[in-house]
């Protein structure tokens, strides 16, 4: 069963690709392996929830941020479809290699690798045992537009 066929037993689909919100390209490949830029939890171009992610002093809880680095890999799985030519470009992924997730972090909050697990759900969840990845979770002051949650793939291709 290929990526498409199984984020669609999943009840997902593709969303369009994001496209760049400043000066790069949402995705470069280069021989085997496709990076994506940075993506964001966005739904139909805009962020539903903006802030920092805390269990105390956050303004997102950490179990919607885990959600949202779900969808932000949702678009970057979009991002690698298109660099690989759309219409089920995504079925020539062959392993995730790589995560990195930036969680915006209240203070004292420590708990990225449970919201970046969002993402490394979802990765296996479409890709199985080749969705498992080295992965960095990383908390950081502050995200582009006030997002919770950034997420960065990459992936090897046949």
């Amino acid at each position: 069963m290929g990526a498409l066929d199984r984020l669609a037993e999943l009840g997902l689909q593709l969303p369009p690709a994001p496209q760049p919100v400043a000066s790069y390209v949402t995705a470069v490949r280069t021989g085997d392996l496709v990076f994506t830029s940075g993506q964001l939890p966005l739904v139909d171009g805009a962020l539903g929830v903006t802030g920092l992610v805390g269990e105390r002093d956050g303004d997102v809880s950490p179990a919607t941020a885990k959600e949202l680095a779900r969808t932000a890999a949702l678009n970057g799985l979009a991002v690698i479809d298109a660099a690989l030519g759309g219409s089920g470009g995504l079925d020539a992924v062959v392993r995730v290699v790589k995560v990195t997730g930036f969680v915006a972090s209240a203070p004292g909050f420590t708990g990225q690798p449970g919201v970046v697990n969002g993402t490394s759900d979802l990765l296996v969840d479409v890709f199985g045992e080749a969705g498992r990845h080295a992965r960095s979770a990383v908390g950081v002051a502050e995200l582009p537009l006030g997002s919770p949650v950034e997420v960065e793939l990459v992936v090897e291709v046949a």
